[in-house]
């Protein structure tokens, strides 16, 4: 079963994902890309990896900027499901 991370555990977690920020019940992640359709892109590899995850982020796109905000709105907050995905959104913006 899925269990919110103590604040401790959330603290340990965004030390390992160095753009990811805590906003409120969530962790929040924005990265500028070279156009809009490289943020779609972006945004469309984040959706499959998302689905094969069960778990969707909410995803704000301004023109070449993206904003990928995690919570596990079941729960009411972050989890070990967030820091997962977190580290998968990573994986797939590219470094600049």
């Amino acid at each position: 079963m899925t269990e919110l991370l103590s604040e401790q555990g959330i603290a340990e977690a965004l030390r390992g994902l160095p753009e990811w920020r805590r906003v409120g019940d969530a962790i929040e992640r924005s990265a500028e890309l070279a156009g809009f359709p490289e943020a779609i892109e972006v945004v469309n590899r984040v959706a499959e990896r998302a689905e094969s995850a069960n778990h969707h982020p909410d995803i704000d796109i301004r023109w070449r900027t993206v904003t990928f905000r995690l919570s596990t709105h079941s729960h009411g907050g972050i989890t070990e499901k967030d820091i997962a995905l977190a580290g998968e959104i990573d994986g797939v913006i590219p470094s600049v």
